[in-house]
């Protein structure tokens, strides 16, 4: 699939914007502007979770979900020499911290910092430190808890990566947060072929964007509610499998560039799996398979067991190097995930069968 140079724009723009977990308000307007055209309203809930809809009388409800939140850290405490500690905000890993800058979203705007970390040469015959909550800390240039202050950095600012969006090799999107804002670019990309491709669909269409997936899948359970949608298909990322210190017969085998990953596990649809897995086969569109064992750890696991329950199915994207400021996904991977659902969503007829077997 090649991408229109306006949807690269857009994609750019989405991501290079920050939108940590409990403030994505910046990153859900740039969406809801992108999808504006292509929709007939758009709804955002009290915390900050976005959909459009298109045909919004229609009783019968489906949803294509993605989450808009990127990991980031929370200011815990500020020591007397003017160096910040952090908690986590979401899955953000600590081990990549050390020597990465950082954008400490204050009261007076953003203030960059740094991760300090002591040089090589002073680590000479002691046990190696491991990077870990306790011991990182940010470095914003002050050199009292007073002067911190005065730049408007207290505790409970967000702070955030800036590394931004780049193109590899003609064959990856890299960028952090792509887990998930991807899916916020694919599930808009699936709103704009319907409408550019005069695509008439009998049911009502819930394109959401949720909020707080990293901290709990909140979003998808207060919007699951509020819609009350009678499907959902929910698209995030997952692991590439075939990079170096993953155990495959743990985590399962998926690459990037091998399509699309339709999921197996007890929250998933076998009705609206299989209507997935025949339209990849019909349409000839590469997919591939995972198994999780409880849950999915994404907000399908929400919307299946919100409602009394609502059938639901996972279409899953292939990355590198998760919950980190490089992770990458496949370019011809991202164009068949939004062909899948597209497809996906032109089979189904609010009279299917949905009985669970």
């Amino acid at each position: 699939m090649k991408f229109e140079k306006k949807s690269l724009k857009f994609l750019e723009k989405y991501l290079n914007t920050s939108s940590p977990t409990g403030y994505e308000h910046k990153g859900q307007e740039i969406w809801m502007d992108y999808i504006r055209p292509y929709v007939d309203t758009i709804e955002v809930d009290h915390y900050g979770t976005c959909y459009g809809i298109i045909n919004p009388e229609a009783e019968f409800k489906v949803v294509i979900e993605a989450h808009a939140d990127e990991i980031s850290w929370y200011v815990n405490y500020i020591t007397d020499d003017g160096l910040i500690y952090v908690i986590r905000n979401g899955g953000s890993d600590q081990t990549i911290a050390p020597s990465k800058v950082v954008h400490i979203h204050g009261e007076n705007g953003i203030v960059k910092g740094v991760f300090g970390w002591p040089a090589i040469h002073t680590r000479t015959n002691q046990n190696e430190p491991v990077p870990k909550i306790e011991n990182i800390f940010i470095d914003c240039g002050a050199i009292s808890k007073k002067e911190v202050e005065e730049m408007g950095i207290y505790v409970g600012c967000m702070i955030t990566y800036p590394d931004e969006f780049f193109e590899m090799n003609d064959r990856y999107f890299v960028c952090r947060a792509l887990d998930n804002r991807i899916g916020g670019f694919m599930i808009a990309e699936v709103a704009r072929l319907l409408k550019e491709n005069k695509k008439s669909i009998p049911f009502g269409l819930y394109i959401t964007n949720s909020v707080q997936e990293e901290v709990g899948l909140y979003g998808a359970d207060m919007i699951a509610d509020t819609i009350q949608p009678n499907i959902a298909i929910v698209t995030d990322v997952t692991h590439d499998t075939t990079t170096p210190m993953i155990e495959k017969k743990k985590e399962g085998d998926q690459k990037c560039g091998d399509g699309p990953v339709v999921f197996f596990a007890p929250s998933i649809h076998h009705t609206i799996r299989e209507l997935i897995i025949d339209t990849a086969k019909t349409k000839k569109i590469p997919f591939q398979r995972a198994a999780a064992s409880r849950a999915t750890g994404t907000d399908t696991d929400a919307f299946a067991h919100s409602n009394g329950g609502v059938p639901s199915a996972l279409i899953s994207l292939p990355l590198r190097y998760m919950h980190t400021t490089v992770e990458m996904v496949s370019k011809e991977d991202v164009g068949n995930v939004i062909k899948l659902i597209y497809e996906t969503l032109l089979k189904i007829k609010p009279e299917m069968k949905l009985k669970y077997h």
